[in-house]
């Protein structure tokens, strides 16, 4: 228990002293030449603690405080010295290094620009004692990001706009069956990242409902005159499983059941496949999953991409599915080795 204390106690001390730092700082930069007993006076604690502070503010930022013995107070020897108020725990310092190659997922979108610039005012906020460099890392650690497709900047632009202003857009579209761009007007709702792909919900003109449109399969997109009303009804968890997918394919919820074979039943038992799942082991060591989501495209994708690893269970739809693909690809295999079939 003692352990339990001493960890809230130590974080909770160093925000008070962090906080009496900044005080500090302010009553120097104040021009007033403060002294430490009436440091101490105005923030209500010892002289020898506001001593030790002003050693410390020496010492871990590089204030450059002088006392001047006419005036019988601190003053700074650079007029635009200030203490830069962010303190860091050593576990948030880590997490700063490892900022730069985390980045690495957004590569090709216009949002890594940002980023980047974001994180360098960040760094540049930093004291000039605190080293957020990652290079100790080099060698010791990977990144995999997952694959994302080049999103145009001034796609980006438009639809965040739009957005904030609810004005339609109108742009060039190509689906994902067509070799061919459509043209659409669509009034965006809502906008979705998921894996390093970027997605927007909206009501699109020319089907009359709402769609979901990929960003990286936009193009020539522009803003309209017309403004437009989300309707009220409007919920976008509706049309995604932030869990399994964005396959606006079904707003209905289904329970799918899975069976692994033991060959990655230690797989199947780690991994969180949804927040209201059933895990089961069995003696014969297959587990068996079952959940809810309405993303059956992405349910289907896994399940052939185990192979004869996991057997689709449930529902009717998922297992005819599977069944219809597996049929299709034994026969585009069949006949032997075919190096130039169409």
């Amino acid at each position: 228990m003692a352990g339990v204390k001493e960890a809230v106690k130590k974080p909770f001390e160093q925000k008070v002293r962090t906080n009496r730092i900044l005080a500090v700082d302010a009553l120097i930069r104040d021009g007033k030449y403060p002294n430490a007993v009436t440091i101490a006076r105005r923030l209500e604690v010892t002289a020898r603690t506001v001593q030790r502070d002003i050693e410390y503010m020496r010492d871990m930022y590089g204030a450059p405080i002088e006392y001047d013995p006419e005036r019988r107070g601190y003053y700074y020897s650079e007029a635009n010295f200030y203490i830069k108020s962010v303190p860091l725990t050593e576990g948030e310092l880590f997490s700063i290094a490892l900022f730069d190659p985390l980045l690495e997922q957004y590569r090709n979108t216009p949002l890594e620009e940002d980023l980047r610039r974001i994180f360098g005012k960040i760094t540049r906020s930093l004291p000039d004692n605190v080293d957020v460099e990652a290079n100790f890392l080099t060698g010791r650690m990977s990144f995999i990001p997952d694959i994302t497709a080049k999103i145009d900047r001034k796609v980006f632009k438009v639809i965040f706009t739009a957005l904030k202003t609810r004005t339609a857009i109108t742009f060039d579209y190509r689906p994902l069956s067509k070799d061919t761009f459509m043209k659409r007007r669509v009034d965006p709702y809502h906008v979705i990242a998921h894996r390093g792909n970027w997605y927007v919900i909206g009501h699109c003109h020319d089907k009359g409902e709402p769609r979901m449109f990929a960003f990286s399969r936009i193009k020539n997109a522009a803003l309209t005159k017309n403004r437009f009303t989300i309707p009220e009804g409007f919920n976008p968890h509706e049309y995604f499983d932030k869990e399994m997918g964005v396959w606006a394919s079904s707003r209905t919820p289904q329970t799918v059941e899975l069976l692994f074979n033991k060959e990655i039943g230690t797989f199947a038992l780690d991994r969180q496949w949804h927040s209201a799942q059933t895990v089961e082991e069995r003696e014969d060591g297959s587990v068996y999953v079952k959940f809810e989501t309405s993303q059956m495209p992405e349910v289907l994708r896994f399940v052939l991409g185990q192979g004869h690893t996991v057997k689709a269970l449930g529902p009717a739809e998922l297992v005819e599915r599977v069944k219809a693909e597996t049929e299709k690809t034994s026969t585009m295999y069949a006949g032997g080795n075919q190096k130039n079939a169409s």
